[in-house]
């Protein structure tokens, strides 16, 4: 009989750390303003790294032209041809 009483208030000890609310958090801040867009650039992997648009490399021996893509919001290694 003893063991029902010390387990229910044990529950009763848990249950009622359990749901205590915590208080409201902060307003989070306002977000801070989008950066502006970085322009488009093409991966070198002979030179391991970034090439901006209108850079003309040798890429394995093939001579390439880094275009920006038509929507603009990225860049490709283009044949020195196109």
């Amino acid at each position: 009989m003893r063991h029902v009483f010390v387990a229910s208030a044990l529950v009763l000890a848990l249950s009622a750390c359990a749901s205590q609310s915590t208080p409201p958090a902060k307003p989070a801040a306002a977000p801070a303003p989008a950066a502006a867009a970085k322009a488009p650039q093409c991966w070198n992997g002979d030179a391991s790294a970034f090439q901006d648009v209108g850079t003309k490399a040798t890429i394995s021996g093939v001579a390439v032209s880094c275009k920006a893509t038509s929507d603009g919001k990225s860049a490709q290694w283009m044949g020195a041809g196109h």
